[in-house]
């Protein structure tokens, strides 16, 4: 549902501008909420209220007599923000959920098909730079250790 990478900057107020596919893509599939939170490799995750709903029953299903469970629980819901956008197409990034992806002001903001991933500019270059070699290997090894179907 959302793809691509996009560059933006926040506004003075912290606001971000969610690009017009994105929007589009919400109107079109009545997204009308979205939750983000601290996801991976130090980047923010982005998800539809659909969406939302059915990660938070996989991890709650997970044991919380587990302690990696607990931690993972605690960090990824604790971080959760409620975001909705403004007739201009804005979301406020709280300042903590900021601080975790080490934003300042430009954002790379990237369509993972059922998420949407806001990057610091200067982190997804340096994550694209040193992954992008690996990228064949790395399908190779997810893909049915390089069978072609």
């Amino acid at each position: 549902m959302f793809y691509g990478e996009y560059e933006h900057s926040l506004d003075k107020k912290g606001r971000l501008i969610l690009p017009a596919k994105f929007r589009d893509q919400a109107k079109v599939n009545y997204i009308e909420k979205f939750y983000i939170t601290r996801g991976l490799d130090n980047c923010l995750f982005m998800f539809s209220e659909e969406e939302w709903k059915q990660q938070e029953t996989k991890f709650k299903s997970m044991p919380f007599t587990r302690s990696q469970s607990r931690k993972f629980n605690r960090l990824f819901f604790s971080g959760a923000q409620e975001a909705a956008f403004d007739k201009q197409g804005r979301i406020l990034l709280p300042k903590y959920l900021k601080d975790f992806a080490g934003i300042k002001r430009d954002v790379m903001i990237i369509g993972v098909a059922n998420r949407i991933e806001i990057w610091d500019c200067s982190k997804w270059k340096e994550f694209y730079n040193s992954e992008r070699g690996s990228f064949e290997s790395i399908a190779e090894d997810l893909l049915e250790g390089g069978h072609s179907t």
